[in-house]
């Protein structure tokens, strides 16, 4: 970003060269300690996280996977099969059920391919999410504002109407449409 006048002031141009205080060198301090895969998974299989998690995805709802399940009726299918889910967790043997493919129809008629996993999935899914998000959030740039908790596209909108506001014009724009559809 430069002022107004296209033309960055030296402490501007220093400040743009130098690391950024908000992001981190890999390997420096201030990035989450390793974390024993054994204490990973016994936070991911916490009774008070799949509490959490359990009320996540009935409240995120969504349609059954291939299995047919719904999410109404996780809480019981748990109830029955949880002890043998969580040993083959703790053993690693545990093995996802295949994804459903959808379409999406999008505005311009073209469509998007969806993924439903099962409910069960989903539920294993939020429990893994929730543990690793809470270790690796703190550590993420604060400047970034897609596909985080507690961030919104129009905090993304506010932030770059008070770059503006302070006199900041330039932006880079880049279209990364169908990246992650390739496949690798």
């Amino acid at each position: 970003m430069t002022k107004r006048d296209g033309i960055a002031s030296d402490p501007l141009l220093t400040q743009a060269a130098a690391t950024p205080q908000d992001e981190l060198v890999a390997g420096l301090s201030g990035t989450p300690e390793p974390i024993p895969p054994q204490a990973l998974l016994a936070q991911v299989l916490d009774r008070a996280n799949l509490r959490r998690v359990l009320k996540q995805v009935r409240q995120n709802k969504g349609a059954p996977g291939l299995d047919g399940m719904t999410v109404e009726a996780l809480p019981d299918y748990l109830r029955h099969h949880w002890p043998e889910i969580r040993e083959q967790l703790e053993v690693g043997c545990y093995c996802p059920q295949p994804v459903k493919r959808v379409e999406i129809e999008k505005a311009d008629g073209k469509k998007r391919p969806l993924g439903i996993p099962t409910v069960l999935d989903r539920f294993i899914q939020q429990a893994i999410a929730q543990v690793v998000s809470a270790q690796w959030e703190p550590h993420f740039n604060t400047h970034s504002y897609g596909f985080r908790p507690k961030r919104s596209a129009h905090q993304a909108v506010r932030a770059v109407q008070a770059n503006i506001q302070a006199g900041f014009n330039w932006v880079v724009d880049m279209d990364l449409q169908a990246f992650l559809d390739a496949a690798s």
